[in-house]
């Protein structure tokens, strides 16, 4: 599908009744995007317990990587190097996504096998290549430390913990890690000096050049499944099989969750394999591969200035104290 075609179609299903001419002007495309907003409604007390359970090495058998090891949030949500790093110093099989605006994506890892941050929480704690627990053994952990225990009937109101509320607290944290207040967030909502000329021009080559078909809505991306290498074949890590390892489909190989630019001036190194160390590299390679244009010098800094507006603010809060081991529960064994 050509690229002016594949814009119109785009601007059709946002339902944009505009001419062939219009599609040049960049401030067409704004229905296609829309500013982060804030959570509309979060439980305060899962919040503060999912919390602590992010930040807390206890829930891998190792005693020494959490949730904020690969996810880190000082860090863009992400760990930056190519493939995270797992229990025993394992090296994983693919890049660490960023879990800012994670509850907008239609599912949860790049190949979409959690439908959502609930059945996510649950996946890195049980994989022997990343905390490397079970969920039994958590519980047990969690179970032998009696502030937490005291913290989870508080908040669900049970005499026993259980998976299912671990995971429902950690998911109800990540639901506030949202990025608002964007320069380009700024712009839609018509501060018009938010941009700069360079910005704008890269906003608009961002748009006509094809990149919107697939980095669009609220989190510019997340929101379908695409094919790595449509135009040409990506020469990468073919060891992953994407989409298809979920579905079973043949057709479905190298199909990854379309990432999230939210923030990705933060979010470096790029791609599933994590083999774009920089914005430069990884714009060059997104024209040629998807599709089939080979940017300028001037044309790629332009698409990468108009990239860093998409930093919003990033979550702040208090890092939270957590409860002290007692004297039956498993000690960091992080060398073993």
């Amino acid at each position: 599908m050509k690229l002016n075609t594949l814009a119109a179609t785009l601007i059709a299903v946002a339902g944009i009744s505009l001419s062939s001419a219009a599609l040049a002007q960049q401030d067409q495309f704004r229905a296609l995007y829309a500013p982060i907003a804030p959570p509309k409604a979060v439980d305060l007390g899962k919040v503060e317990l999912g919390k602590k359970l992010y930040f807390d090495p206890r829930l891998s058998k190792s005693g020494f990587i959490s949730c904020n090891s690969c996810h880190n949030l000082s860090r863009g949500g992400s760990d930056n190097i190519p493939t995270s790093i797992g229990d025993k110093w394992q090296k994983g099989p693919i890049n660490s996504p960023t879990v800012l605006n994670s509850s907008l994506n239609l599912a949860q890892f790049w190949d979409g096998r959690a439908a959502d941050l609930k059945a996510q929480a649950g996946g890195p704690i049980a994989n022997p290549g990343e905390m490397a627990f079970s969920h039994t053994l958590a519980i047990d952990m969690l179970a032998s430390i009696p502030a937490y225990v005291r913290e989870f009937k508080m908040v669900f109101g049970k005499d026993k913990i259980d998976i299912d509320q671990v995971t429902d607290a950690i998911a109800e944290f990540e639901k506030t890690l949202v990025t608002p207040n964007s320069r380009f967030d700024q712009w839609m909502l018509g501060k018009s000096e938010a941009l700069t000329k360079d910005e704008l021009a890269g906003y608009k080559l961002f748009n006509e050049s094809g990149c919107v078909a697939c980095h669009n809505g609220p989190n510019l991306g997340g929101n379908s499944f695409q094919k790595m290498g449509v135009v040409e074949a990506y020469k990468g890590n073919d060891g992953v099989a994407g989409r298809a390892a979920v579905t079973g489909k043949d057709a479905d190989r190298f199909n990854f969750k379309v990432p999230t630019l939210r923030n990705v001036e933060m979010t470096y190194p790029y791609f599933h394999d994590g083999a774009a160390n920089t914005l430069t590299e990884a714009v060059d390679t997104m024209g040629r591969l998807q599709l089939g244009k080979k940017f300028t010098q001037a044309e790629n800094q332009q698409i990468v200035a108009f990239l860093k507006t998409l930093t919003g603010d990033q979550p702040m809060f208090t890092i939270p104290i957590l409860p002290p081991s007692a004297d039956s529960t498993p000690r960091p064994t992080p060398f073993k």
